[in-house]
C-alpha cells in the first residue's frame, strides 16, 4: 500500500488551561465538536522532550463547518513556557494558523464586535484572497482565510483549519518536505518584497520570500470530505536572522507545537521518509491508544526543527457510553467515509 494523505487533521496548541482555551476556541472559532478526551503521561516523545516522560492532557475538537482541528494540548506535571523573546514574522516553526470562513466579511465584523484581538484589517494576499488576522487571549496568531469550501454550515462564521504559515531558513530546502512528502505540489504564489497584507505583523515590513501552496489534486481517504483542501505558506525573512520559535523549550510548551496530519499507510510512508533523509524521530510503532481513540501515529522533523505528525486513525467514538466507535483500520484509502458517519461526530458537539 502506498501512502495516502487525508488532509489536515489537527494543529496542536499548547496552553496552560485546556478547559479555558477549549472554552475561547468553541466561542469564537467554532471547535465544538469533542472527539476525544485523554490525560495521560507522554512516553514516547522523549526525542523532543529532554528525554523525559511527561504527563499531559489532550483534546481533539474539530469544527463540523469543515477543515482540520485543534488539538489543545496541556502539560500537567510542569509549568509550560512560553517564548523567551517577542515572536516576529519569519522565526522557525509555525508562526500563524489559517482558519477557513466562507463568509469573510461576517466573521470580520463578528470577531471585531466580540472586541477580538484584531491585527489590522482585511487586506489581501498575493493572489488576491482575502484574509485577516487576530490574536487569541494566549498570543497565538490566527489567519482567517476566504474559502469556498465548506462541509456542514453551522452558527460559528468560520470553519477549520486551513493550513499554517511556517518561517523556514531557505525556501528551497523546506519543498524537500512539504512538496516532495507532504503533497504540496502547486505554487499559488512565490514573491520576494514587503507585502502591504503583512505589515500589521511584527517585522512584517521587511522584505521576505514568500510562497504559498497547495496540493493540485483532491485529498482521498477516511476524513477527505470534512478536512477538504489545503495550504502551507513558507516565509523566509531576508532581511534579520531569525530565531527558532522552540528555541530552549520543549514539545507541548505554549504555543503552535506541531502540524498533524491524516495518513493512510504508515509502512510505506516511514520507508519514503527513510529514503528522502528525513526519517521518523517518534514512531508508536504499531498503536497508541488515547482510551476512546487509537492508531499509529509518527514524527518528522522539517529542515528547521518544525514537528510534522502524522496520525493513521484505527477507531474514533460516535457515541462513546453506547460503546460505538468507527473502525476505520484497514479502509481503502480512495475511499472516504459516507457522509452521514462523519455527520454522527456531531453527536460529541459540545454546548455552552
Amino acid at each position: 500500500m502506498n501512502k495516502t494523505i487525508t488532509g489536515i487533521q489537527q494543529i496542536g496548541v499548547g496552553v496552560k488551561n485546556a478547559k479555558e482555551a477549549w472554552a475561547w476556541y468553541i466561542k469564537h472559532f467554532g471547535m465544538d465538536i469533542n472527539v476525544f478526551e485523554d490525560t495521560a503521561v507522554a512516553e514516547l516523545m522523549l526525542p523532543h522532550t529532554d528525554g523525559k516522560t511527561r504527563e499531559r492532557y489532550a483534546a481533539l475538537a474539530i469544527n463540523m463547518e469543515g477543515g482540520g482541528g485543534f488539538e489543545i494540548w496541556q502539560h500537567t506535571g510542569i509549568e509550560p513556557k512560553a517564548p523567551a523573546f517577542e515572536l516576529n514574522l519569519g522565526d522557525y516553526g509555525i508562526y500563524i494558523t489559517k482558519i477557513k470562513t466562507s463568509d469573510i466579511n461576517t466573521a470580520y465584523e463578528t470577531h471585531k464586535a466580540s472586541g477580538l484581538d484584531i491585527q489590522g484589517e482585511i487586506s489581501e494576499d498575493p493572489s488576491g484572497n482575502k484574509h485577516y488576522y487576530v490574536k487569541d487571549p494566549y498570543n497565538n496568531l490566527f489567519e482567517v482565510v476566504a474559502s469556498s469550501f465548506l462541509y456542514k454550515k453551522q452558527k460559528s462564521v468560520t470553519g477549520g483549519v486551513y493550513g499554517c504559515t511556517i518561517g523556514v531558513s531557505n525556501v528551497d530546502e523546506s519543498l524537500k518536505v512539504y512538496r516532495d512528502i507532504l503533497g504540496y505540489d502547486e505554487v499559488v504564489y512565490d514573491k520576494t518584497d514587503a507585502f502591504d497584507d503583512l505589515k500589521c505583523l511584527p517585522s512584517g515590513d521587511q522584505k521576505f520570500r514568500r510562497i504559498l501552496l497547495k496540493h493540485s489534486k483532491p485529498r482521498t481517504g477516511s476524513f477527505s470530505k470534512i478536512y477538504g483542501p489545503s495550504q502551507i505558506e513558507l516565509v523566509q525573512a531576508l532581511e534579520r536572522e531569525p530565531q527558532k520559535i522552540f528555541k530552549d523549550r520543549i514539545w507541548g510548551e505554549l504555543g503552535f507545537i506541531h502540524l498533524c496530519f491524516d495518513i493512510i499507510g504508515m509502512d510505506a510512508l516511514r520507508e519514503e521518509c527513510k529514503s528522502k533523509n528525513n526519517a521518523f524521530t517518534v514512531d508508536s510503532s504499531d498503536s497508541f491508544d488515547m482510551g476512546v481513540a487509537a492508531g499509529h501515529f509518527a514524527y518528522i522533523e522539517d529542515p528547521d526543527g518544525t514537528l510534522i505528525e502524522f496520525v493513521e486513525t484505527h477507531k474514533l467514538p460516535i457515541i462513546e457510553k453506547l460503546g460505538w466507535y468507527m473502525n476505520l483500520k484497514g479502509r481503502d484509502p480512495k475511499k472516504g467515509l459516507p457522509k452521514w458517519m462523519i455527520n454522527t461526530l456531531a453527536f460529541s458537539r459540545i454546548k455552552q
